[in-house]
């Protein structure tokens, strides 16, 4: 064995008893060397190859193809990381980052893949909750998931984006900030699938029988309202429940809460393509409502559970390319490789067959016609000969159906070939990472924008590498000088000097994730905490509890045992668990610095007052029970703390809407 390779091998290895070192034959060594195909070639892998700048990505760029199919098969099959009438549909919330089984209240991106079960076939909507993407091109996928999935060394961290890769990625591919920007933000984090909007995130066309189109911008506005969770609170529910989420959904429906979104567009003509400063096909851009408002086109309702999890949820196949007559794409160099790598990750998903659309929960209610044929699985029995176009022997059928006859899908008339170099460059117009991460860090309350920086601090700081941090607080000082101050701070870092370039003062709504009162108290989880010891603290806790849960609202009755009425114990309970929690009269016992029990963990009925505080809900407590809030350290002055020497009307009603508030920011500190 060579000596320098024996040194390189001891240096990984050390001296294990037992390392022969043949597995060191097939390591790959990547250090100075230049970015090659598989079969050895030397290749730009990092922008996709169009026609012109902003051009349509080009069917024959092997890079592109080759790269997003060699991620579309790493892995087992499991999911890559990825109006006027009723019609039926399918809604499926996923992650990004976590992979099966990970827990809910990570932060992350979080999918928002929606299909439409229409008369002229399928059309899905495979979007997110927040809408802007890491990457403008869809070359770059493989890359951003490589960099943000664990260490391929020790699968470590799972569901989680602080580690040095990830933020390597986002440091050199400032395109990212944006969307980093949102998942660090109260976005990341939701209360629930149901108090989160949806988007489409790319630039889509709507087409009209004669041909005219408009661009549009999909939108899914939460009627439930818009709520998260803060990190701390995220975390501790992760312990507590790691399916929170789903599990949220699930019972929401089943209790026949069934949760819905308004649906609108943002219309622009087809000129509007740069009228506002930036490019409508870059897709780490949003379009600022003030400058096209949305327009509402329907509601979705969700209004039936699923009954089998594998066969309905885990099998579907979602695709950007699976449209209908009247819809269109956009040349966003994004969507056009989602068009490819869709349908090739649902082969790899469906073990190589092509039949994945012929599972119930894929198939389309129009009936199918085309001269595909054969494969794994296959579930019909063509009765047509003549499986060819053109044919005599089937009478010319299937027949072709286009804009004028068959009510057929058509591109529309306004995407016209272009005189223009193919090319592997990122448009001019792409260029600008900086000005829209701003708009959106300036439209937060301040509040808000402490928890962008707080997650920042949290994440950096589990990041090793001192030039990485140093290259993200460079990055940050593009948008906000302030920011990368208080953010370099926390690391021990010194923040450059001001770089002012993309600095501005102009804000936009609706981006934030506390967006003011919900519109109900439906759903919400009240903890009302009594003892079985005192027949009036249960006896309130019994009259708390059917005024909560008239207005549509989860109450739950926690005590020492489940009897009188109690539905939760204290050894159950905790304050991730509830949106408020109420402290009856009687309960002094419980919150007595020397009150221990085996009932329940050392300080529990403590405990969840004081983190239902600190995790900025709505506190209330009637009679003695204001001692039992101060006993465990909450204050009983401020927003958001509800007192009464006794129950009470107006006391309910103030609680409601201390619910409704859902977090008091108040409490939280600010630099």
């Amino acid at each position: 064995m060579d000596a320098g390779i024996e040194l390189e091998r001891r240096q990984v290895h050390g001296d294990a008893e037992g390392d022969d070192g043949f597995l060191d034959q097939f390591t790959v060594n990547d250090t100075d060397s230049f970015t090659t195909t598989d079969f050895g070639t030397p290749v730009d892998d990092r922008t996709s190859l169009k026609a012109g700048e902003r051009g349509p990505t080009l069917l024959e760029d092997f890079v592109l193809r080759t790269k997003i199919t060699r991620f579309d098969h790493e892995r087992i099959p499991e999911r890559a990381g990825q109006a006027g009438k009723q019609t039926p549909i399918f809604l499926r919330f996923s992650t990004v980052a976590g992979s099966r089984g990970s827990v809910d209240t990570a932060r992350d991106v979080h999918g928002f893949a929606l299909r439409f079960y229409t008369d002229a076939g399928n059309y899905d909507i495979v979007g997110n909750n927040i809408p802007v993407f890491f990457i403008q091109d869809a070359i770059q996928f493989p890359d951003l998931i490589h960099a943000v999935k664990p260490r391929p060394d020790n699968e470590i961290p799972q569901a989680a984006t602080a580690h040095d890769t990830a933020w390597d990625f986002f440091s050199q591919n400032p395109s990212s900030l944006h969307t980093l920007f949102w998942a660090l933000s109260g976005h990341g984090i939701p209360r629930s699938f149901r108090f989160m909007d949806g988007f489409g995130v790319h630039t889509f066309r709507f087409v009209n029988a004669d041909g005219d189109s408009k661009l549009v911008k999909f939108h899914f506005t939460s009627q439930q309202g818009s709520a998260s969770l803060i990190w701390p609170e995220a975390q501790a529910t992760a312990g507590q429940n790691g399916d929170f989420h789903r599990s949220d959904l699930f019972a929401a429906i089943e209790s026949g809460n069934f949760p819905a979104w308004e649906m609108g567009v943002q219309i622009m003509d087809e000129s509007d393509v740069l009228k506002f400063g930036f490019d409508l096909l870059d897709p780490t851009k949003i379009v600022p409502v003030e400058d096209v408002p949305i327009t509402p086109i329907g509601r979705i309702v969700l209004n039936q559970n699923t009954r089998n999890y594998f066969a309905e949820t885990e099998q579907a196949m979602f695709c950007p390319g699976h449209v209908v007559r009247g819809i269109d794409f956009s040349d966003d160099p994004l969507l056009q490789g989602r068009l490819f790598s869709y349908v090739d990750t649902q082969l790899n998903r469906n073990l190589g067959s092509p039949n994945f659309e012929q599972i119930p929960i894929n198939r389309p209610r129009t009936p199918v016609h085309n001269n595909n044929r054969d494969g794994a699985g296959q579930q019909m029995i063509p009765l047509n000969l003549a499986p060819y176009s053109n044919n005599s022997l089937n009478d010319g059928s299937p027949k072709l159906a286009n804009q004028t006859q068959g009510e057929g899908f058509f591109t529309a008339p306004v995407r016209r070939q272009v005189d223009a170099q193919y090319v592997r460059e990122v448009s001019p117009t792409f260029l600008d990472f900086w000005s829209q991460p701003r708009l959106f860090y300036n439209s937060l309350q301040p509040a808000e924008q402490q928890q962008l920086v707080n997650a920042a601090r949290f994440e950096l700081s589990n990041v090793q590498s001192q030039s990485v941090q140093q290259n993200v607080i460079g990055q940050f000082n593009k948008v906000d000088h302030d920011l990368a101050v208080r953010v370099a701070s926390a690391l021990g870092l010194q923040a450059p000097a001001p770089d002012p370039q993309f600095y501005h003062n102009n804000k936009t709504s609706g981006v934030g994730a506390f967006r003011g009162p919900l519109p109900s108290i439906a759903t919400l989880n009240v903890g009302i905490l009594a003892s079985t010891a005192s027949k009036s603290s249960l006896s309130q806790a019994q009259n708390f509890a059917t005024f909560f849960t008239s207005k549509g609202a989860n109450a739950y009755i926690v005590a020492e045992t489940l009897t009188s009425g109690a539905n939760k114990t204290y050894i159950n309970s905790d304050a991730t668990g509830f949106d408020g929690v109420i402290v009856t009269c009687g309960t002094a016992n419980l919150f007595s610095a020397n009150s221990t029990s085996t009932l329940w963990p050392a300080g529990r009925p403590a405990q969840i007052v004081r983190d239902a505080f600190n995790y900025g809900k709505a506190v209330g407590a009637i009679g003695s029970g204001i001692n039992s809030l101060s006993e465990a350290g909450v204050a009983t002055t401020g927003p958001g703390v509800f007192l009464s020497v006794k129950p009470s009307g107006n006391f309910t009603a103030s609680f409601e809407q201390g619910l409704k508030q859902f977090k008091f920011l108040g409490r939280f500190p600010l630099d």
